[in-house]
């Protein structure tokens, strides 16, 4: 374990860089995303955090941090091409960004690898669950059997590729592990260059007891293992150096829809592209041969900007194979198994439960998200079903959801699926399971040209005795089985005909060519959810008076649209008492306005991505959620769903967790008035206002007590904003 001077070290590494700027304004973006990650990175080097979901929190940080090269540091070098004087609203160019993030990311990494190396091996190694060893620690029998095993499980599978004027240098696959080889032939004249690559069918880590037989619970990387044993990859070859390297590529590619006549075959056609886009990261290891690492830069063409020297392993995201095979519950947090909903009985019917409540909420991960699939399940085999309407952007790879569909369809039922092609990452999956939707007989529409598809909703229509009913299920998350048991999200079943009826428009809009008509109760996105924001915003200014102060109360999971930004400075000037829970982005400073501005971020075992708003209005208050963060691609770009909650008792609800979450002083981070984030408390007496694990509580005691039957839904107009 590490000394407490260091410790603090390390905090100020991340907490207190010098600042100037304290006054209210707009914080860089990707900067502040930067941040974020450093407050993933706490998590891991939390001492109170159980030992394995440190290690756990040390992949999400290099997982997230590769999206945000491949994304966000790809386009700045776009832009820094293209246009050097354009500014961002912060007031940097590209360059300076890029030379702030580059400033930013090495601190980062040795923090990362500092808290690795120092603290969480070697915890693992004494609490015996497993060691991490180099091939020089083992003798020569380990070493033996090493190569053993290599020539047995490894040898078959690899291929060296020589690169020379006969053999071109080749294309490196995006985020795959390579190993680059500097070697002399026996009758060769001058040095020769080599590439391994280290293909995904390989385990990444590789037990020494079973390649050796010695019953040590020992690890080595698999890179290690094919340079130690190079020599039979390359008989008779001198093997002069070697070392494993890892490349990123740009992968920002936007979909350029103008003339495009088949979106669906666009996509397919970027796709293939991906592996020839620029290189836009190399990680090389502290130390590596120079002749070898300057050679293998000029092959890929790399400026020296995006080459970063790793002080250990290279793509520390592979630790999550490591999680997968060692799970000790002493070691980790123990589970938060989801809750049934205690509006909804076991094996009880979806449509009656909906018809009886008026609305019932969902919260997940708290909650079960079963609820969601048994709804289109029960829809599929209900000869009363007529047709389900439903958007999707990212499921699982077995997803129960896409079955009931496809089960549906089968069943006669009209089945409209529309699909995002776009979804950043997803895209080759979404295009797979939506062509076997489309043999199942569902109408699958793929995506908008010119926009993203980010609401969620499920639409069911029934027959009814004489009348046709709506079912609808509105939620701020996607319909993914996996990730509702890792991310914070929120949705309501209800049948009320008017938001029925707006989302039935919605599916209109989207599939056909209808205008958007006046909405009931819904704002959306492209068209008027940016104003219906700013009015709410505008409203709490004018209704605000020292006697009754207006407030606003958000949760998202990022803060980045300038014009959003300026609105919250206007009312926290007018008095407006502004409290914010945003996760991950946000470029809101308080400066001196801190005193009516409270910036929380809660970063803890479940990702924070709950949308949810409430409005002060007077003393009406009102409540909302919606798809959509405060972004200008949420805003501009994509077809988003603000929806009201008029259910009192779901409103109690979000007044809690709001509460919970603004109280939170072991997880959660407040944004300091210079932009930069109060480290948690680690004293154990503020371990009781965690509020993930208070709102599980919360939700265990709602289900015990099993609450009274609702009384009459209560309907106030709500404010709606000007039709564009």
């Amino acid at each position: 374990m590490i000394d407490n001077g260091h410790k603090n070290r390390l905090q100020n590494d991340i907490y207190r860089e010098p600042s100037v700027m304290t006054s209210a304004g707009i914080l860089n973006r990707d900067l502040s995303w930067l941040d974020f990650n450093s407050r993933v990175l706490d998590e891991a080097a939390d001492p109170q955090t159980p030992l394995l979901d440190r290690l756990k929190f040390i992949a999400i940080v290099s997982s997230n941090l590769d999206e945000f090269f491949m994304v966000r540091v790809a386009g700045l070098r776009q832009q820094s091409r293209s246009r050097t004087d354009i500014t961002d609203p912060s007031g940097m160019t590209a360059d300076q960004q890029l030379t702030a993030i580059r400033h930013k990311v090495e601190l980062a990494n040795r923090r990362q690898y500092r808290c690795l190396h120092r603290e969480i091996l070697p915890e693992i190694d004494k609490r015996q669950v497993f060691r991490m060893v180099e091939v020089e620690q083992l003798g020569m029998s380990g070493r033996n059997g090493l190569r053993q095993y290599f020539q047995s499980e490894i040898l078959p599978i690899l291929t060296p590729m020589a690169v020379d004027p006969s053999h071109p240098f080749p294309i490196i696959s995006n985020g795959m592990l390579e190993v680059a080889v500097l070697l002399k032939r026996p009758r060769g004249k001058g040095w020769c260059h080599a590439l391994v690559e280290v293909p995904k069918a390989l385990p990444r880590f590789i037990p020494v007891d079973k390649a050796t037989g010695t019953g040590a619970k020992s690890l080595i990387p698999v890179e290690n293992l094919i340079i130690e044993c190079l020599d039979l990859l390359f008989a008779d070859c001198r093997i002069a150096a070697a070392f494993p390297f890892r490349l990123l590529r740009d992968m920002d590619f936007s979909v350029d829809t103008d003339g495009v006549v088949d979106l669906l075959q666009h996509v397919e056609r970027e796709l293939k592209q991906r592996r020839r886009r620029q290189p836009i990261r190399l990680d090389l290891p502290t130390g590596c041969d120079r002749r070898l690492g300057d050679w293998l830069i000029r092959k890929l063409n790399i400026d020296r900007r995006y080459v970063y020297r790793v002080p250990g392993m290279l793509a520390l995201n592979h630790l999550f194979q490591l999680l997968e095979t060692e799970r000790l519950p002493e070691l980790s947090e123990p589970e938060w198994p989801p809750l049934p909903s205690p509006l909804i009985a076991e094996g009880e019917s979806m449509f009656e439960a909906i018809r009886r409540e008026g609305c019932i909420p969902l919260f997940v991960p708290f909650e079960q998200f079963e609820p969601v699939t048994r709804l289109l399940e029960q829809a599929a085999e209900d000869p009363g079903v007529l047709a389900i309407k439903q958007t999707l952007y990212r499921v699982s790879g077995d997803s129960p959801v896409v079955q009931a569909l496809r089960r549906a369809a089968e069943n006669g039922k009209q089945v409209t699926v529309i699909v995002e092609v776009k979804a950043r990452f997803d895209e080759e999956r979404n295009i797979g399971w939506a062509r076997h939707l489309e043999e199942a007989g569902v109408h699958v529409i793929y995506g908008i040209v010119g926009l993203k598809i980010h609401c969620k909703a499920l639409l069911v229509v029934r027959r009814e005795e004489s009348r046709i009913r709506r079912y609808l299920h509105v939620a701020t998350g996607n319909y993914n089985d996996k990730t509702a048991k890792l991310y914070t999200d929120a949705g309501l079943f209800t049948d009320d005909p008017e938001l029925c009826a707006d989302v039935a428009a919605l599916f209109n809009v989207m599939t056909g060519y209808s205008e958007p008509p006046a909405w009931n109760q819904a704002a959306v996105a492209p068209f008027d959810l940016r104003a219906r924001f700013l009015s709410l915003i505008e409203r709490e200014i004018r209704l605000s008076t020292p006697r009754r102060r207006g407030a606003i109360t958000a949760k998202m999971n990022s803060l980045v649209d300038p014009e959003i930004i300026r609105a919250l400075l206007r009312a926290a000037r007018a008095g407006v008492k502004i409290d914010l829970v945003v996760r991950g982005i946000c470029c809101l400073r308080p400066g001196e306005l801190a005193g009516n501005l409270r910036i929380v971020s809660i970063v803890d075992r479940f990702l924070e991505h709950t949308r949810m708003f409430r409005f002060a209005n007077g003393g009406q208050p009102e409540y909302y959620m919606s798809s959509a963060d405060w972004m200008p691609r949420n805003l501009n770009r994509r077809v988003e769903l603000l929806f009201p909650v008029y259910d009192q008792r779901v409103c109690r609800i979000v007044d809690t967790l709001f509460e919970l979450q603004l109280a939170d002083r072991r997880k959660g981070r407040r944004m300091r008035p210079d932009g930069t984030y109060a480290a948690p408390s680690r004293i154990r007496r503020w371990t009781n206002t965690r509020s993930q694990m208070r709102t599980y509580r919360f939700f265990q005691a709602r289900r015990e007590q099993a609450e009274p039957q609702p009384s009459p839904l209560r309907k106030r107009q709500i404010l709606r904003s000007p039709q564009p």
